[in-house]
């Protein structure tokens, strides 16, 4: 202030000189003067004044006025204009000799020493001024508390009218009396003076950056994360735009052209009419052959001559030579001899085998003396070298692990399940009651069994957040009224109702769910729900983190209990987590589903059972046994009058006992089943044992999933093994036709394989056996299949394997152990169940009884023989007579091109829209508590998570370094960290930073300005000591007092070097209270990490706070941000930054998971590619099994979106699974079309072209077996899923194979057979049948048999 000027007439006091206080304890009140200013006493309290002059003050009131700003000083002194517009305002109002033409005394009191004083005054100031003041303070910030100065020094006002209000309002820590504010009446002059505005040009005036937004450089506009630009045409992208372009030309070039041939067809058609054919040159229909639509007259299909069609069934594979003696595939004879070997060795030797293979089984089992189960959420799901692990690491090692959060909310409690944004206001004055009371009791609790409480965590005392420190955590001076005054005194002035731990508690951290009014304001009393929150240091040490967790434990069976008695007691409802929750809960037993697993196996077991079983041989079913045992019983008890040579047939083949059917009790294989099913255990059990024994921990999905994904991929081979046995049963089974009156060999022969290399084809046809034993019969179907086999495991266990590049520990672990599975699985089904094969083969032929083999049934009598092999089943039927014909019609090929290209575009366009992310409460169990907290925390949680900037590596102590960090100074550095992250800070959608940075280096230099007083002390005696608070203050001084150059914001007089340190370290100790709240113990003690000596900063970080976090998408897009943000600091001031926060490591994943899925999902391509190419012999086909894979990745990429799936690692192993599990719908039908049946061409349609025959054969040899063995074995183990109470397995592996398998059969069964008829490579000739000369003669002569649609084998 100044004084007037010579000769000016001086104004009038309004008060002056102090007349005692309120009560005994109190702050000093002033007297009531109506008289001239005076000159103050004393020389001491003229120079605090720094002006000239009489004023309406005493010196005892300018000291203490000097006190009460210094308590602002450390609050407000970063911005001069800020400071210089509080002193200005408080010495006019104290000291200003015009006092009295803008302040009236309004109101007196008498004080405690009797008397009269000030109760209450009108202070008139004017709006220019007022509104200039509440802009220069309105931004200033402290870091320290990560909020601003406006929320200490005025109530969080948020306009100058609640500024003023909040500095007159009588208060314990504030104005001793009431200062009102009223309007200001035309005949008097307000308290005006030009106010210091913090961008002046003036150094005494001019703010930082960080504290006035004015003198900021703005910085350019950034998209936020997830919302790059994109092009676009109209609402589709350009990707989309052009493939329905391009699609939608496709579909009229189509039509137009099938149009076209249809008109020139009818044209062809009426020609043809008015030509009369001789009967010479029609043609029958072959048995088993759909109409074709005219397709001999068509292109497409006119391979064969007329003369061809003429011979019948068969011939036209004789015409020409070169077709039906195709090339031979070196590699593909070579496996199918390696397999026939193996399959005749363990078909010969089954109880070797079994021994051999189980002794190796057993061994592998041995590794679960090593089984262990991770459930800790961050081995589980973060890679080990994640960078943000490894930042993590960092943080807590430097830093000290992140505090551990124990959380509550309280609602009112509903009768009916509610959404938790509807449930209602829950403050009132009995919730209040009963909730302090449940406060009070946690306070209390004690673990066991050693007795810890709440302050014996590992650095003590934690901060409690709660409604209840606004009341002191006592309502006994508060009634049914008076605490809603309260309540909205604290949410809209939170420093009037500070904590224990004596920061402001804004509304934001202990109401959720606070409505808004029409003006936007919030309304407190409102609030849906109650937030507590127990923040509890953790530590590294494993001791002093056991105590944490103890009470934890505690804490949470204390809940558990309050649970269930609060809604009855109280009419509330809490949901809660606690530090030991999430990892328990991820752990739980519950979620692995027994109940699901055992009826999954039981349902496949059922179905394998009937599926493999024989229950389509001659014998007559249960009912038809016990009707004709009825009709012929009377016939035992007939007395003969004849001799019995006479006797007839039907008496002698009645019985006492009825005779059931033959296929119950010996061809049902349900052993044979259920001992697949065992090798399904077997292999999972091996793995878990390899895999145990190398170090990999399991985890509760995969306990889960695997035995499902091995169940349903194993089996297929199963059925596969199991038909190509009945077929060559048909061929050479004890009652095939005998093409000659060699009769069946001997099983004694000696067994020679027809695939040796020296095997004599030039033997005549009438010479050759047609019976061989059971040992080559199962040989020569694994001969066949085995390279299928081979083919689809060797796929499989590549793509899964491939899913164990994903780093996440979960996934990887979980493709490691599918992987091993099914490799195992493999190659059980090769040996021990080809074992099985034999024996069970050998079983039934001699009649013996299913599962009680030492039972022999005996024959019936019969005057035909028949086979006691099933024949082809109604599938079979379906897919030769009418699928695969029509499917090869060439219009057909053109539509299923047409629909699948659509498909393709749809689900391109559909995967656009996928979106990134896995919600934790999916890895929970369906009942677990958890899922309601997380609810509510998305809901309720106004709050982000502290995000920390971590510079390290940093020599502080240098000059250009701290003007690399600080942002309170003149010559900080323009992009240092403070205003960078200041700068983010006001760009919130870009950036997820809510609040101001707590900068250390800012508070640090500010602490040792020689101004506050009360802060930075040393001995004038010696000034290397530092004084403490027990010191006197006569004996201390300022560390800074006298320093040339002095302090200044220009950092000129500031220290570096080692002086620096000493320094650093003196205020890294010292205590943070009201007498120096710049002091760093409290702030800042754990901010920075110094090396042993103390001679170095090795690491510190600048903390602020994200915006509220509430999906997926926020998390992953704050990580993104700040990830942003740090490599911007680092690229722009060469300092090494890195943002941690705690739910970064979770989220580190998604920075890269498209590109992992591009580079996994090509290399498992290419993978498919290779190996089919390969093991199939053409390139060509290898392609085309290769893109018809990822078409059916593609499709399921389209559904995901669809289904609300989301991308994530697990999502992303499904994807590699796809891949191999595709591959298998896939290659058993490019390999039949590659290596061809010969005999089955007996029922092919007549006319097609060569492609088009050898994918009939396909179809109709191995189309049953995918359908039946492949996809409803999957479809039945997948569908039981869809049971479990885990939404995870649920949503992850229920519906992505679910639609994996739908997907995968379409195109395996219709768009593969298309295309591969249409542009398929050569075939090869198929060394495991006869001479393919023999089949033909032998089929041509069995014409009239085979063609009898009565008998058994015609299809």
């Amino acid at each position: 202030m100044s004084g007037g000027t010579p000769g000016e007439v001086l104004g009038q006091c309004a008060m002056r000189g102090s007349c005692g206080s309120k009560g005994w304890f109190g702050q000093q009140l002033p007297c009531p003067y109506d008289g001239p200013p005076l000159e103050p006493e004393g020389k001491k309290a003229r120079n605090l004044l720094y002006a000239q002059g009489p004023t309406c003050c005493t010196s005892e009131q300018v000291e203490t006025l000097r006190d009460s700003l210094a308590q602002a000083e450390p609050i407000i002194s970063s911005c001069p204009a800020c400071r210089n517009n509080f002193m200005s305002f408080f010495c006019s109002f104290t000291c200003s000799p015009w006092q009295g033409s803008f302040l009236n005394v309004t109101e007196t009191q008498q004080s405690s020493t009797g008397e009269t004083a000030v109760k209450s005054v009108d202070f008139f100031v004017g709006g220019r001024f007022a509104s200039g003041f509440y802009d220069s303070c309105k931004n200033v910030q402290v870091g320290a508390t990560n909020g601003y100065a406006m929320d200490l020094i005025g109530g969080g006002a948020k306009t100058y009218t609640e500024f003023l209000k909040f500095l007159g309002d009588e208060q314990d820590i504030g104005s001793p009396f009431q200062i009102n504010f009223p309007p200001t009446p035309a005949d008097i002059s307000p308290y005006s003076p030009i106010p210091k505005n913090c961008a002046d040009n003036d150094l005494a005036s001019r703010c930082a950056c960080i504290d006035c937004p004015d003198v900021c450089p703005e910085l350019p506009y950034i998209r936020p994360p997830g919302q790059e630009p994109t092009c676009h045409v109209g609402p589709l992208t350009c990707l989309s735009f052009v493939l329905t372009l391009a699609y939608a030309l496709a579909v009229v070039s189509f039509l137009l052209g099938y149009i076209k041939k249809r008109s020139e067809r009818l044209v062809l058609s009426s020609d043809a009419a008015s030509t009369t054919l001789s009967p010479r040159h029609k043609t029958r229909n072959l048995v088993g052959a759909a109409s074709l639509s005219q397709a001999d007259r068509d292109d497409s299909f006119g391979a064969h001559s007329s003369d061809s069609r003429r011979l019948g069934r068969g011939a036209s594979l004789l015409d020409p030579i070169a077709t039906s003696q195709p090339r031979q595939y070196h590699l593909n004879n070579l496996l199918g001899r390696k397999f026939y070997q193996l399959g005749l060795l363990a078909a010969s030797s089954p109880f070797l085998t079994l021994a051999i293979v189980f002794t190796a089984i057993g061994l592998l089992n041995l590794g679960w003396k090593r089984f262990a189960i991770e459930t800790d959420p961050v081995r589980l799901w973060v890679a080990p070298d994640s960078e943000s692990k490894l930042q993590k690491e960092f943080f807590d090692e430097h830093f000290g692990p992140f505090y551990r959060a124990q959380q509550i909310f309280v609602t009112k409690a509903t009768d009916t399940y509610t959404a938790p944004e509807n449930t209602g206001a829950v403050l009132s004055f009995d919730h209040l009651k009963y909730w302090l009371a449940v406060e009070s009791d946690i306070r209390e609790l004690r673990s066991s069994p050693n007795g810890y409480g709440l302050a014996d965590g590992p650095s003590g005392a934690c901060v409690v957040q709660s409604i209840g420190a606004w009341f002191a955590n006592d309502l006994s001076g508060y009634d049914e009224e008076s605490w809603k005054d309260r309540v909205l005194h604290c949410a809209n002035s939170p420093v009037d109702c500070l904590p224990d731990f004596q920061q402001p508690l804004g509304p934001q951290y202990v109401l959720g769910g606070v409505p808004e009014n029409r003006a936007g304001e919030k309304s407190y009393l409102e609030a849906n729900a109650m937030v507590v929150t127990y923040v509890v240091s953790d530590s590294l040490d494993p001791k002093e983190q056991a105590k944490a967790m103890e009470w934890e434990q505690t804490l949470k069976e204390y809940l558990m209990e309050l649970s269930d008695t609060i809604h009855t007691d109280a009419g509330l409802h809490i949901a809660f987590s606690t530090g030991v929750s999430l990892e328990q809960e991820i752990g739980k037993s519950t979620n692995t589903d027994v109940k699901i697993v055992v009826l999954s196996y039981l349902a496949m077991f059922l179905y394998v059972s009937l599926a493999l079983g024989n229950w389509e041989a001659t014998d007559d079913g249960v009912a038809a046994s016990l009707t004709h045992w009825a009709r012929n019983l009377p016939a035992l008890f007939k007395r003969s009058s004849v001799g019995s040579s006479s006797i007839s047939v039907e008496s002698r083949t009645s019985r006492v006992l009825p005779r059931l059917p033959r296929n119950l009790f010996v061809n049902s294989r349900m052993c044979l089943g259920l001992f697949g099913i065992g090798l399904v255990v077997l292999s999972v059990s091996s793995s878990v044992g390899l895999l145990s024994l190398l170090g990999v921990k399991t985890t509760l999905i995969i306990a889960e999933v695997i035995p499902f994904l091995v169940l349903a991929v194993g089996v297929d081979n199963v059925f596969i093994l199991v038909d190509e046995l009945d077929r060559q049963n048909l061929r050479h089974g004890p009652n095939a036709v005998q093409s000659s009156a060699a009769g069946p060999r001997s099983p004694s022969q000696s067994h020679r394989s027809p695939l040796d290399s020296t095997w004599d084809n030039s033997v005549d046809i009438d010479s050759l056996p047609s019976f061989r034993p059971a040992e080559e019969r199962v040989a020569m179907a694994l001969a066949k299949m085995g390279p299928s086999i081979l083919l689809s495991s060797v796929t499989e266990t590549v793509a899964f394997g491939l899913g164990a590049l994903v780093p996440m520990p979960a996934v990887r672990n979980f493709a490691l152990y599918a992987a091993g599975s099914v490799l195992l699985n493999a190659i059980l089904q090769l040996t021990v169940f080809v074992s099985a094969l034999s024996l069970d083969l050998r079983r039934a032929e001699s009649s013996r009884v299913e599962c009680l083999p030492c039972i022999r049934l005996s024959s019936r009598i019969a005057l035909l023989d028949l086979p006691s092999h099933r024949g082809p089943g109604g599938i079979a039927r379906f897919i030769r007579r009418y699928y695969a014909p029509f499917l090869l019609q060439p219009t057909v090929k053109g539509f299923v091109i047409l629909l699948f290209s659509g498909l393709f575009v749809l689900s391109v366009i559909s995967m656009q829209h996928i979106e990134l992310g896995l919600d934790q409460r999916l890895a929970l169990p369906s009942e677990s508590y958890l899922n309601d907290y997380f609810d509510c925390l998305e809901v309720y949680l106004d709050i982000g998570p502290p995000v920390y900037f971590v510079v390290h590596d940093t020599d502080v102590t240098q000059r250009p370094n701290q003007q690399r960090l600080c942002g309170r100074f003149t010559t900080c550095d323009d992009t240092s960290v403070a205003n960078v992250l200041e700068a983010e800070r006001k760009r919130p959608d870009s950036s997820f930073i809510s609040q101001p940075t707590a900068s250390w280096i800012d508070d640090f230099l500010k602490w040792l300005d020689p101004t506050m007083e009360t802060c930075c002390r040393v001995r004038k005696s010696n000034p290397s000591r530092f004084c403490t608070s027990r010191d006197s203050e006569r004996l201390c001084q300022p560390c800074l007092y006298g320093r040339e150059p002095q302090w200044n914001i220009t950092m000129t007089g500031l220290p570096e070097g080692e002086e620096f340190m000493r320094y650093l370290q003196q205020w890294l100790i010292s205590p943070t209270n009201e007498e120096c709240p710049l002091a760093g113990r409290a702030s800042y003690g754990s901010a920075l990490s110094l090396d042993d000596e103390g001679t170095e900063v090795v690491a510190s970080h600048f903390r602020t706070m994200h915006s509220p976090l509430r999906s997926q998408a926020d998390f992953i897009n704050s990580f993104a941000a700040a990830h942003r943000i740090a490599d911007d600091i680092s690229d722009h001031l060469g300092l090494k930054v890195f943002p941690y926060s705690l739910h970064y490591v979770f989220f580190d994943q998604y920075a890269h998971i498209i590109a992992i899925a591009q580079e996994i999902l090509g290399l498992g391509l290419a993978a498919v590619l290779i190996i089919t190419a390969l093991l199939l012999g053409s390139w060509r086909t290898g392609t085309i099994v290769t893109g018809v894979v990822a078409l059916t990745v593609v499709n399921v990429m389209g559904v995901m979106a669809v289904w609300n799936i989301s991308l994530n690692a697990i999502s992303l192993v499904n994807l590699v699974i796809s891949l191999g599990i595709a591959v298998e719908f896939c290659a058993h039908v490019a390999r039949a079309f590659m290596n061809p049946s010969s005999d089955l061409y007996v029922d092919q349609p007549a006319g097609q072209k060569e492609r088009d025959t050898r994918m009939w054969a396909a179809l109709a040899d191995v189309g049953p077996s995918v359908l039946s063995g492949i996809t409803f074995t999957k479809l039945i183990g997948v569908s039981v899923l869809a049971l479990t109470r885990s939404r995870l397995l649920e949503i992850y592996y229920f519906r992505m194979w679910f639609t994996l398998i739908v997907a995968g059969a379409l195109h395996g069964l219709v768009l593969l057979p298309v295309v591969l008829s249409l542009a398929g490579g050569p075939g090869f000739a198929q060394e495991t049948d006869e001479d393919w000369m023999a089949k033909v003669i032998r089929n041509d002569e069995h014409t009239p048999f085979l063609a009898d649609d009565s008998s058994i084998l015609s299809d």
